[in-house]
């Protein structure tokens, strides 16, 4: 097993960081990085989605890396003897959990987690009153050009305020999530694995842009947690309008919401939001739920199967939703995300190890 030493080094000598990007990350970051750290060597390749990785890049670049910032290229163990750090570009490390650089090291390895909740809890937030609003049937009323009132009147149209929304999963786009729905006058529930009693757990030490989120977990009046099937549903069943789920996909929550919990669901005909990974709800059941209208709708980012096949049955089941996976895009994504690799370089040049959105390894994110 690959052990890791990381001592004081104030302008990072010796060390070279690799960056593989999908797209020209901004030099501007780029050049502030060097400055703050001159004796960093920087070396940046691009590989576009699907497209063969720059073809400058050779396997001895390996031998003298320290710091890696990667979406899914990863050497192996014997290939980078040095390495003392690795910065995914993605909020999850369930794509990558069972590489012999993650099981067989102890290289810390830190998500992007945090780059993602503005752009994502809008995306959230929209497609919830999207649903509330009928703004898609309003949209085919408008191309035929057809002056049609869906509602008969007010009474028929429901306000969000005073409502109830849960965020199971309540990292940082669950607590984006949370300062969005306070302001349009919801009521916030969070679920989180672990017990959250005192004022000191509820903060959240994962990177957070200024003056977003919830650093001190102060929006939610209840606070639910635990790993049983009776917590979660004691959750699901505390009167929830709308359900958003953003837990990482584990084996633990492979299938978490499925027929028994659309069942608890359906007494407030909850409508649900997926922005997390596809498997986590049972894409059978779901389907039922919708075309039974047991629960009032649903707002998906991710499916089970991705991407969702032409002609698949949840393209037509009732009151949902479907975007390919794309909640998450922003012009401030890598800004962000180099946002949160200046300040990991900053604790790998004072010797520490404890990085900003370290995976632990036993949970797997």
């Amino acid at each position: 097993m690959t052990l890791v030493r990381i001592t004081n080094n104030k302008t990072l000598k010796g060390h070279k960081a690799i960056i593989f990007s999908t797209v020209e990350p901004p030099q501007a970051q780029i050049d502030a990085i060097q400055k703050q750290f001159p004796d960093l060597t920087i070396k940046t390749f691009i590989q576009p989605w699907g497209a063969p990785l720059d073809p400058s890049f050779k396997e001895e670049e390996w031998q003298d890396t320290t710091v890696l910032l990667t979406a899914t290229l990863l050497p192996k163990p014997e290939q980078a003897p040095h390495l003392q750090y690795v910065q995914l570009t993605s909020a999850g490390a369930n794509h990558l959990i069972k590489d012999p650089l993650f099981t067989d090291t102890k290289i810390p390895f830190s998500t992007a987690n945090g780059v993602h909740g503005p752009q994502i809890a809008e995306w959230i937030i929209t497609t919830y009153l999207s649903h509330r609003l009928h703004l898609k049937e309003y949209s085919k009323l408008q191309d035929e050009g057809k002056w049609k009132r869906l509602h008969q009147g007010a009474e028929d149209t429901e306000d969000t305020a005073g409502k109830r929304i849960g965020i199971l999963g309540y990292g940082s786009i669950g607590r984006q999530t949370a300062r969005l729905s306070k302001a349009l006058g919801l009521d916030v529930h969070a679920y989180t694995l672990h017990p959250r009693n005192t004022p000191e757990s509820r903060r959240d030490d994962s990177y957070t842009p200024p003056g977003l989120g919830d650093p001190e977990g102060e929006f939610p009046s209840k606070w639910f947690s635990g790993g049983s099937k009776e917590e979660i549903h004691q959750f699901l069943d505390s009167g929830l309008d709308i359900l958003v789920i953003s837990v990482p996909l584990t084996d633990k929550t492979k299938g978490l919401i499925s027929k028994p919990e659309f069942e608890i669901l359906g007494k407030k005909r909850t409508f649900l939001i997926n922005i997390a990974r596809g498997p986590i709800v049972d894409t059978d059941d779901l389907i039922e739920a919708l075309n039974s209208e047991t629960i009032k709708g649903a707002a998906l980012d991710v499916t089970d199967p991705e991407p969702l096949p032409d002609q698949h049955p949840l393209w037509s089941a009732k009151n949902v939703t479907i975007t390919p996976h794309i909640s998450a895009a922003s012009s401030f994504y890598y800004t962000r995300l180099l946002d949160i690799f200046r300040l990991n370089l900053e604790r790998l040049s004072q010797g520490r190890n404890d990085f900003i959105n370290k995976v632990n390894r036993k949970e797997g994110y």
